[in-house]
């Protein structure tokens, strides 16, 4: 995938700009120095995340932002790696707001027994660093929680957003926590309330979580 996320990021940072056609595969081959395989390859996968779309006679164009998939785990690490990705960041925040509440509170209700365990283990883990907080360690127990709680929901159209959700949250928190802040009461409401089966106080306590005041990305792309 590394010839891919080359040409990935000329489309990013605008060099390939949208509606362009891009360089033939002879070209591209010269240019970055590889054979024609890789990059028959590269431009394959590409294509399946509709950053590009190939035609006879045409070429293969970079397809407008409104066609491609958002949601490919990829296509996000390589977004998030870009050089601007606060605006990206401040705008998932904003579908963490509009997701996630719901998904706690679907927890609350619909998560199974083994999945109670498996949460209440995750957040056992979170006390566990919260006592002698190691930024790295946080970083995983808390994005170990989060995901079983979109996995816990019932609904499986709720899974994919956990998958996000991991694709995303290593720049996410490095750019919206303060001095490496928890918010480790706000995961013990959550989490309580999961427990409770308590489906308003979970939605409740995933808002509180959410507060724009809470990050520190410029809202006005939230």
């Amino acid at each position: 995938m590394q010839v891919a996320g080359l040409v990935a990021g000329k489309i990013l940072s605008g060099e390939l700009p949208e509606n362009s056609i891009i360089p033939s595969e002879q070209e591209l081959c010269e240019q970055i120095g590889i054979s024609r395989t890789t990059i028959r390859e590269a431009i394959k996968s590409l294509a399946s995340k509709r950053l590009l779309e190939s035609r006879p006679k045409i070429g293969t164009r970079v397809l407008p932002k409104t066609e491609w998939n958002i949601l490919d785990p990829q296509l996000l690490e390589w977004m998030t790696a870009s050089s601007d990705p606060v605006t990206l960041l401040s705008q998932f925040l904003g579908l963490r707001r509009s997701i996630e509440p719901e998904a706690c509170a679907l927890a609350a209700v619909n998560a199974s027994a083994q999945q109670r365990i498996d949460i209440s283990n995750a957040f056992q883990a979170m006390i566990d660093v919260s006592k002698d907080f190691d930024r790295e360690l946080w970083k995983e127990v808390d994005l170990a929680f989060h995901c079983l709680i979109f996995h816990s929901t019932g609904n499986f159209f709720f899974v994919p957003f956990g998958n996000i959700l991991k694709s995303v949250y290593t720049n996410f928190f490095h750019y919206s926590s303060e001095d490496g802040g928890m918010c480790f009461e706000e995961h013990r409401e959550i989490y309580e309330a999961i427990m409770a089966g308590d489906a308003n106080r979970a939605r409740t306590a995933s808002l509180t979580l959410l507060q724009e005041k809470k990050h520190r990305l410029p809202m006005d792309a939230a």
